[in-house]
């Protein structure tokens, strides 16, 4: 698959990328696809939920009433769960959600969705550039030029470009992330996918290692 790489003003230039059949051509794999994001959402949560349970709450020990003869329910203690302002029956404990899945199905996962994004030719070739200083202004107009201002875009550049990345900050729906960090869900979220000129060819050599 061919594509002709664009300039930062949106025209074409009289370059092409080849995408590899091995990454951008495969059948894509749903329930690999499943499995990664279910991991990436999973290492988001936090878990440190916590709730007092009767062991936990403060409060006296005596007995609140006699065991007999007050025609209730026995009651021993008012840290108990069915009174009011006592502990919570088996309520959440801290815990890790995390967790294991194998490289080659994360690999198999990545691939899977950047094959979808060709398939729905939702990718942009752009040449690289780069700022002198952070300036969210001038990646706004990129944006518009490459028609994704509109959309949910994920900008790949091959190593940390901090002028860039500090750009985008403020921009609604505008990602940069390295090719290090690329991910199975924020290919997915995206709507397009820009991709710096430099980093199509390390990106087949990211998958080939």
């Amino acid at each position: 698959m061919e594509l002709n790489v664009v300039n930062i003003e949106g025209k074409e230039t009289n370059r092409k990328v080849e995408l590899p059949d091995s990454i951008f051509g495969i059948e894509p794999n749903d329930h690999a696809i499943y499995l990664d994001v279910k991991q990436y959402l999973a290492n988001q949560r936090q878990g440190t939920h916590k709730s007092k349970e009767r062991g936990e709450i403060t409060g006296s020990t005596r007995k609140i009433k006699k065991q007999k003869g007050t025609g209730t329910a026995r009651a021993g203690s008012i840290k108990s769960p069915v009174f009011r302002g006592g502990g919570r029956v088996f309520g959440p404990r801290p815990r890790n959600y995390g967790f294991k899945l194998n490289k080659k199905v994360k690999r198999l996962a990545r691939l899977s969705a950047l094959a979808y994004k060709a398939k729905d030719q939702a990718i942009v070739v752009v040449e690289d550039f780069n700022f002198d200083a952070p300036k969210t202004k001038e990646l706004a107009t990129i944006r518009k030029n490459l028609n994704v201002a509109d959309k949910r875009s994920l900008l790949v550049v091959p190593e940390l470009n901090k002028n860039v990345y500090l750009s985008s900050r403020n921009i609604p729906k505008s990602e940069v992330i390295t090719l290090a960090e690329l991910n199975t869900y924020e290919i997915l979220k995206a709507k397009s996918l820009v991709l710096f000129e430099s980093s199509v060819e390390k990106l087949g050599e990211l998958f080939n290692a």
